[in-house]
């Protein structure tokens, strides 16, 4: 399924801040509940050698949705529960926990085909200057 199709209701294109998400997959983001819900559409070139989504691109999706707004990640750390294939819609639900002066303190819930497939939580910085004007998604 290519890129663009087959997006659910109430998403639109992620408004990224760099040029890597761009390069890596075609985000899309909605709030839901107050929270922040970052989503992708797995593609072939997402995919590990055994067929199923990389853990690599997983961890890179709930990195983009949990530093989305927020700063640069100062620690990462995450749980893999079950497995995501080409062509899932694949969505990453964030929850801040607390924001001081300097850091954030936020978790992440990545789903898939409805069932809850990854958890990562996290600290992130504040950026002391304001970042780059978003690209054009």
């Amino acid at each position: 399924m290519a890129a663009g199709q087959d997006i659910p209701s109430g998403f639109t294109p992620l408004q990224v801040l760099s040029a890597f998400p761009q390069a890596v997959g075609a985000f899309y983001f909605r709030e839901e509940n107050g929270r922040e819900v970052i989503a992708v559409r797995a593609e072939a070139r997402h995919a590990n050698a055994y067929g199923g989504v990389h853990g690599g691109f997983l961890l890179t999706l709930v990195d983009i949705a949990l530093t989305y707004k927020r700063g640069v990640t100062l620690s990462l750390t995450t749980d893999f529960a079950g497995a995501a294939q080409v062509g899932d819609w694949i969505e990453a639900h964030v929850d801040v926990q607390k924001t001081g002066k300097s850091t954030i303190f936020a978790n992440c819930f990545v789903f898939a085909h409805g069932e809850r497939i990854m958890h990562a939580s996290g600290v992130f910085r504040l950026p002391k200057v304001a970042p780059a004007r978003p690209t054009d998604a």
